[in-house]
């Protein structure tokens, strides 16, 4: 990174890295299981969902990408090794040991909850302190919202879609 740059960086960049390299970690955590899910995913509604968690894990590969660009910016090397995520994340990993929607939705819908409270955090400890950041944290939480909304209106959807047929 330039001189200035970091100079500009009104936190320590120690810690800063360790929580973009936790943010860094939950990405590759939440990509991996959006996109296993979408391959998995057995139920009603499977297709509207699997496209919905496909086209997440790709926004969530942007955001390690993302995170990646703005540690290696710092100083700092992204977590090397997937065993270090699993470490780092301070959201968990929910394997889609059972496929049925529902139980996708609601895993990923958690994952969402976690990331949106994790970008909180990162705004939080970066606003005023680190423009750059806080920008980047933003635009995330943004559209982790937006995840966390789209997954809920499928899942209120299936619900109706379930109590309608049981009828």
């Amino acid at each position: 990174m330039g001189t200035r740059g970091r100079e500009i960086v009104g936190i320590d960049v120690i810690h800063l890295l360790k929580l973009l390299n936790a943010a860094y970690a939950s990405e590759w955590l939440a990509h991996y299981q959006y996109w296993l899910g979408a391959k998995v995913i057995k139920g009603p509604m499977k297709d509207a969902v699997a496209a919905e968690l496909a086209l997440h894990a790709t926004e969530e590969m942007n955001h390690a990408v993302l995170l990646s660009n703005r540690i290696i910016q710092l100083g700092g090397t992204p977590l090397l090794s997937p065993k270090d995520w699993f470490e780092q994340s301070p959201c968990k990993y929910d394997a889609p040991a059972d496929p049925y929607v529902a139980v996708l939705l609601d895993q990923n819908i958690a994952g969402e909850q976690c990331a949106i409270t994790t970008y909180k955090d990162l705004m939080d400890a970066t606003k005023d302190r680190d423009m750059v950041t806080y920008n980047m944290a933003l635009h995330i939480l943004e559209e982790e919202v937006e995840h966390e909304e789209d997954l809920q209106s499928l899942r209120e959807d299936l619900d109706l879609m379930v109590k309608r047929g049981s009828r």
